[in-house]
């Protein structure tokens, strides 16, 4: 799966972890400081103001060593692809973050001057209020251009990255063909494995990238909040809040779904024999007859009945937490609410500030069904690697699925 696309894959993504953490060490630290501008502009101004483009500048740089010193290190015939392209998608990525800090800084001054305008406490005209939906537009419209390029880009990485596997483990097709349900993997498994890769991947970038952007300013908007319910005055509540509320809601949806990737592999297992039954049947008139085939298809209705009811049990937990999520900031907000100690501007900022945060933290619980497939199709794959290289079958391979 991996070392098809990417060189050396465990040295290349250790190596670039390593080097991500030093050059944001190195950004944050100290060049930030040195670029940054006395005022925040906000609107379109952000993205070409002089920090952002000292960082854009900074960014292509440090791609372009690290790309430069795996290429001539370790050539690999995808590696303008998996180098490059992960970093561009990267980019992106950061971009539409951005995008999201700049919206929320517009939430300040629009609702502000929306609550001028009801209250009557200051003079407000029709061209301020249409300047700030002007300056909504543009930041917008950015969103769209860029939103729409990255999903055409990542759409064409991932189906390199299905061209890479399905090369490799056509060049190894001798050795793979006595393996269980071997077409299907390598059709349906490589495509599925690059879908799900494709909105798993980006979406768990953009959470980090969300964290990382949000939780500064959600930290500087908690000044604003004195108490919270049950737990009074603590330091930097509302972080402290959405952390402790996300991760609960993960540990507790995992546990309820800890079952899920090893019924989903079955499941793979059992169509893979019924689909090939009906294959060997279209040649040969003495396969495929049904009392075979009604004893293959009661196994596929077995494991999808038990999928069934764990993805109940789960959906359970899940829809009463996210349910519960929607008021939880609310409840945070209800003493300084009540006590006017926030104008509609701030309190709109704390609001989107404190669901970006916690939505980044709840990326299992938003990805987990998706996640439990993309764990059966890796352990399937991971099975045709292990009888290139001449090593024992994963134990699942080997297991039985439960008989009820």
């Amino acid at each position: 799966m991996f070392v098809s696309f990417f060189p050396r894959p465990k040295l290349f993504f250790a190596s670039s972890i390593l080097w991500t953490a030093l050059a944001m060490a190195f950004w944050y630290g100290f060049a930030s400081t040195v670029f940054q501008a006395p005022d925040k502009p906000v609107g379109l101004a952000t993205f070409w103001s002089a920090p952002a483009m000292w960082f854009d500048l900074y960014f292509a740089v440090s791609v372009a060593v690290f790309a430069a010193a795996w290429m001539l290190l370790a050539p690999h015939p995808w590696a303008t692809w998996s180098i490059l392209g992960s970093a561009l998608i990267l980019f992106t990525s950061y971009f539409q973050v951005q995008v999201s800090v700049a919206i929320n800084s517009w939430y300040g001054p629009f609702y502000d001057l929306v609550q001028a305008a009801l209250s009557k406490s200051a003079p407000v005209t029709v061209e301020q209020f249409y300047s700030e939906l002007s300056t909504f537009a543009g930041i917008a419209l950015v969103a769209v251009v860029v939103g729409v390029m990255t999903r055409f880009f990542v759409s064409h990485y991932i189906f390199r990255w299905r061209t890479a596997m399905n090369d490799f483990y056509v060049a190894n097709w001798p050795r793979l063909r006595t393996i269980e349900g071997a077409s299907q993997r390598i059709q349906e498994d490589t495509m599925r494995f690059a879908s799900t890769m494709e909105g798993l991947g980006v979406n768990l970038i953009s959470a980090v990238l969300t964290l990382l952007a949000f939780l500064p300013v959600l930290v500087r908007l908690s000044s604003n909040i004195t108490e919270l319910p049950l737990l009074g005055s603590i330091p930097y509540p509302l972080v402290f809040a959405a952390v402790i509320w996300s991760i609960l809601g993960t540990g507790v949806l995992a546990l309820i779904g800890v079952r899920l990737p090893g019924i989903e592999f079955f499941n793979q297992r059992v169509e893979a024999a019924y689909r090939k039954e009906l294959v060997l049947g279209e040649d040969d008139a003495a396969r495929a007859n049904a009392p075979t085939l009604s004893v293959l298809f009661s196994d596929i209705r077995r494991n999808y009945f038990r999928l069934y009811l764990n993805f109940m049990y789960f959906n359970i937990g899940r829809i009463v937490y996210l349910q519960t999520d929607v008021i939880f900031p609310y409840l945070l907000l209800a003493p300084t609410i009540i006590a006017g100690k926030i104008t509609l501007g701030a309190m709109n900022q704390i609001l989107n500030a404190f669901t970006q945060v916690r939505t980044s933290f709840q990326y299992l619980v938003n990805s987990w069904s998706t996640i439990v497939e993309l764990i059966s199709i890796y352990q399937r794959l991971r099975s045709f690697e292990a009888k290139i290289h001449g090593g024992p079958l994963p134990s699942i391979e080997t297991q039985k699925e439960p008989a009820s």
